[in-house]
């Protein structure tokens, strides 16, 4: 199966909005490595496997890791990158209801529960428009249905796009070294600033403090390690300057809501089919 532009015809573009009252479903199982920005009416649902996805809107990038989802609200411009050929994806598309839950209204990355994991898996072997009154219509609705109530944490797994050119080499600073402790007064000191006028910069530009953005860093870091499976957790953490691996998995689970262990022996459901 070939996955050039013309060969997909630009399904997201062409085919999602064709028939406005249908749920349109593509799977890729291949991997298209760059979907560029676009926009739909329809409100997007895309589960990814294999490896770390990145979705980036006007004002963020998201790291969408393997087996979370994220929900993309109708009308957002987003670019997709699939960090690598592994991951496979796939996309419900929803037409937009009346009066519906605000959950529908903001972008977030969700975790996927043993529920929605099997609800996905009856989905395998759908593509194009599920017709409105169709069986597989109805259970794509449910799907859509169900998301409030079980995806109650959104999870923090985005960093804002810096605006300020300064600020973009300080973060290339903290990529290049998260295998070390980085101390916001070096940096500071290293890149010419007062640790006030630094941290105003951070507050004002990413809307975050320096340590938030460090900390969300290095676990995104971890996520693409772990998926990797060639480390241990244990040196997973050194390799983003946690000298305790206690500490590494509490952060971690702070923000994913399991343990880089658990994380790490987790089952991708859609290629075991």
């Amino acid at each position: 199966m070939e996955h050039s532009g013309q060969k997909l015809d630009k399904y997201y573009i062409k085919k999602v909005d064709a028939d406005k009252k249908s749920i349109y479903c593509h799977h890729d199982l291949m991997g298209e490595l760059f979907v560029p920005t676009h926009k739909h009416d329809k409100a997007q649902l895309l589960y990814a496997e294999g490896d770390v996805v990145f979705v980036t809107t006007e004002t963020k990038t998201y790291f969408l890791p393997a087996r979370h989802f994220i929900w993309i609200p109708s009308g957002v411009a987003h670019s997709i990158e699939p960090k690598s050929e592994s991951v496979t994806m796939r996309n419900l598309y929803f037409p937009v209801e009346k009066d519906e839950d605000d959950f529908y209204k903001v972008e977030g990355i969700y975790p996927v529960n043993n529920l929605l994991l099997q609800m996905m898996l009856f989905t395998n072997r759908w593509n194009g428009d599920l017709k409105k009154g169709s069986p597989n219509f109805a259970i794509a609705k449910a799907i859509k249905a169900i998301l409030p109530q079980i995806c109650l944490t959104n999870l923090p797994l985005e960093l804002p796009q810096p605006k300020d050119p300064r600020l973009s080499k300080i973060l290339r600073h903290i990529e290049n070294n998260l295998g070390e402790t980085i101390l916001f007064a070096e940096v500071a000191h290293q890149f010419g600033y007062s640790e006030r006028s630094l941290y105003r910069l951070f507050q004002k530009d990413l809307n975050m403090s320096f340590i938030q953005y460090y900390t969300i860093r290095r676990i995104l870091k971890a996520i693409e390690l772990l998926l990797e499976r060639k480390l241990s957790v244990k040196e997973v953490a050194q390799e983003v300057g946690y000298s305790s691996v206690p500490t590494f998995s509490n952060t971690f689970f702070k923000f994913l809501g399991q343990r880089p262990s658990d994380y790490l022996n987790g089952e991708d459901i859609l290629r075991t089919k």
